[in-house]
């Protein structure tokens, strides 16, 4: 139902163009969106009818009165009847205030069992009209020491126009990313791109890069037989879900938000 209804109001779309190297199993369906990962959050966040605070950065959770207290980087704290935490399970260990002492060794053990890839994503930006003669959108490349996916995005998206420039997505093996984890991203974008030119020497020069870091990219090892959330304390209620509860896929967060719902609704 929740592929349905992306699809009906064209935030998802099946995934039609060519993915060479692609692993298919069987009975399952790919999709991208077209306007980006993005827009399936902003879709749902609009639905909700939240009013939604971006750029805080959370670093303290502690009770106060009957509630939690939340303090960030910049700005005074504020307090919330019920907090659920769906940020990568490292920062949630990293979190101070009350939280370190409500999290019993049981869940400790689990929540430090969890583990993440970690890659670097570079984006080559290019101007209208430039032509990246390859015949398909997307690639993974099996002999690579630094590179293990080349997308030409719009095609991927399936969303070419002349009006609109391409755009390159390249994704590092996982291995490249762990080793260069905490180099300059300046030269770590110099290595990506010396590496992309022997794949595609033809590739034209773009008119902007960016290189991200992509610390927790992909869980490899989620928090074991957990059906999506962890309850930390119950009155007030403090939650914690994600992928890191289920596993790194749509799905996975699917499941986990509605594991989320189920335990959050008696509190309202």
């Amino acid at each position: 139902s929740f592929y349905e209804e992306l699809v009906s109001h064209g935030i998802l779309k099946p995934l039609t163009a060519p993915v060479e190297g692609m692993v298919v199993r069987e009975g399952s369906c790919n999709y991208v969106a077209p306007q980006g990962i993005s827009s399936v959050v902003k879709y749902y966040l609009e639905q909700s009818g939240a009013d939604v605070s971006y750029e805080q950065h959370v670093t303290h959770i502690s009770l106060r009165d009957g509630r939690w207290e939340v303090s960030r980087k910049a700005g005074p704290p504020e307090q919330f009847d019920v907090v659920i935490l769906t940020m990568p399970v490292p920062q949630i260990l990293q979190l101070q205030g009350d939280i370190e002492n409500l999290i019993n060794e049981s869940q400790k053990q689990q929540l430090e069992s969890v583990s993440y890839s970690s890659r670097y994503a570079l984006g080559l930006f290019y101007e209208a009209g430039t032509g990246i003669a390859v015949p398909w959108a997307a690639q993974y490349i099996a002999d690579n020491p630094c590179i293990r996916f080349i997308s030409i995005d719009n095609k991927k998206r399936n969303i070419e126009s002349p009006e609109v420039g391409p755009s390159v997505v390249v994704h590092t093996t996982v291995a490249f990313g762990s080793e260069h984890l905490d180099s300059d991203p300046a030269e770590v974008q110099e290595v990506i791109l010396s590496h992309l030119q022997g794949i595609l020497p033809s590739l034209p020069k773009p008119s902007s890069i960016k290189c991200q870091r992509w610390r927790y990219s992909q869980v490899t090892r989620a928090v074991p037989n957990c059906p999506g959330q962890m309850i930390l304390h119950t009155q007030p209620l403090l939650i914690c879900g994600g992928d890191g509860f289920t596993r790194s896929n749509f799905d996975g967060c699917i499941e986990s938000a509605m594991s989320l719902a189920e335990a959050v609704k008696p509190h309202l």
